[in-house]
């Protein structure tokens, strides 16, 4: 598997053309069944635009007209960023689009979900239907559980010794690039200095990480040597 932030560029220049089929990832992936409560709102919606297309009141709000932040992708279809997705992450496209909307349509009472399920196809170009509030949140809920469960098993590979130094070095670097790319499509700027800085920052972390793992270690067999 290319995980290096060329591989990644190359491969994204089949994001960028043919049509929306978010149908691949509901068929895929398992956390995907809610997302039909969406789907079912679809059909409703579709025929109220359509009964009052000119009716200044359907129109979508000022801040989703705004929505910028998935523009790169205009024309790219569903299952192509699916695919590159589940490739390099353990999310699908559905779950990165929600997840990054939730974060920016966030205000000090919550998530406007219904805004966000009721916009769907408007703030994400691959994405084609309207979704439902409790779809919008599982999606969410989903996309956290999978952070979650892979920060714990990064973290695990990171302190039990399996890499050196230098091969955790390498590993997140390339984690980096594609973390890095996912940015730069939703419309993050990122500068050389912000790029490096924040490589510097989290190579300085995992180093910790890694030399309190080893002192842990160095203990733990210290005091089972003591016992014995």
């Amino acid at each position: 598997m290319e995980t290096d932030g060329e591989s990644a560029n190359d491969d994204a220049g089949g994001l960028e053309t043919g049509t929306d089929d978010e149908s691949v990832d509901a068929a895929n992936d398992p956390d995907a069944e809610n997302a039909a409560d969406g789907s079912a709102d679809s059909e409703s919606s579709d025929a109220a635009e359509s009964d009052g297309d000119d009716d200044p009141a359907d129109a979508p709000p000022s801040d989703v007209q705004k929505y910028a932040r998935f523009k790169k992708m205009d024309g790219a279809e569903y299952d192509r960023v699916n695919e590159f997705l589940r490739d390099r992450t353990y999310v699908t496209a559905r779950e990165w689009a929600i997840a990054r909307l939730c974060a920016d349509f966030r205000t000090e009472t919550g998530v406007e979900m219904t805004k966000i399920g009721n916009n769907l196809p408007q703030l994400v170009p691959f994405m084609t239907d309207t979704y439902t509030p409790q779809a919008v949140n599982q999606a969410r809920s989903s996309f956290e559980d999978k952070v979650r469960k892979s920060g714990a098993t990064f973290l695990y590979g990171a302190m039990s010794g399996f890499f050196t130094a230098e091969e955790l070095d390498e590993l997140m670097y390339e984690v980096s690039e594609i973390a890095k790319f996912l940015l730069e499509v939703e419309g993050v700027d990122l500068s050389v200095e912000d790029e490096l800085e924040a490589e510097e920052r989290i190579s300085s972390v995992m180093r910790e990480v890694r030399e309190a793992s080893e002192e842990f270690r160095e203990e733990e067999l210290a005091d089972d040597a003591a016992d014995d």
